[in-house]
């Protein structure tokens, strides 16, 4: 069986930056299970696995574009320490829930903290950036009805969300 859309797909990866740093890994834990042609992973990823077979190991870069997009500066704010009510301690690397402008939530992260300004950024922490993966494909199976119905695969034993 190949990776094609609606096959809910196992994988042993590890991420690296171009330094060679690990950024995340599954070594030592689960494979990583996700329905393939449902936007579960980063499109760059996701293409370059459409086709391979369970054993099938490669190396792929992926540019900021085809992962998690280039880093857009308007996502970065500046805004008074007194709009963190109930957070004693603010930190650098701490992240928050925050209205968009569209009106959906996202994550925004503190990039620096000067007196009462604190400095979050709304980009995703690897925007901008090209991802290094190598991969295994472990296992491919036909997703469930239940699966396909909810947009994404899910693991042993069943729904885990």
């Amino acid at each position: 069986m190949l990776i094609a859309a609606n096959k809910a797909v196992s994988i042993d990866y590890t991420l690296t930056n171009d330094a060679g740093e690990v950024i995340d890994s599954s070594a030592g834990g689960a494979p990583l299970v996700y329905l393939q042609g449902a936007g579960n992973i980063i499109p760059g990823l996701e293409k370059a696995l459409e086709g391979k077979a369970v054993g099938d190991e490669l190396k792929v870069s992926v540019e900021p574009e085809d992962a998690y997009g280039e880093f857009n500066p308007d996502l970065l704010s500046t805004l008074s320490r007194s709009m963190f009510e109930g957070v004693d301690e603010l930190e650098v690397g701490m992240q928050f829930h925050a209205s968009a402008p569209d009106g959906q939530m996202q994550i925004v992260t503190i990039r620096d903290l000067d007196g009462d300004d604190v400095t979050v950024d709304g980009n995703h922490p690897l925007a901008g950036k090209r991802l290094n993966f190598e991969v295994k494909v472990v296992d491919i199976r036909d997703a469930s009805e239940e699966e396909l119905a909810h947009g994404h695969a899910h693991g042993e034993g069943g729904h885990h969300h």
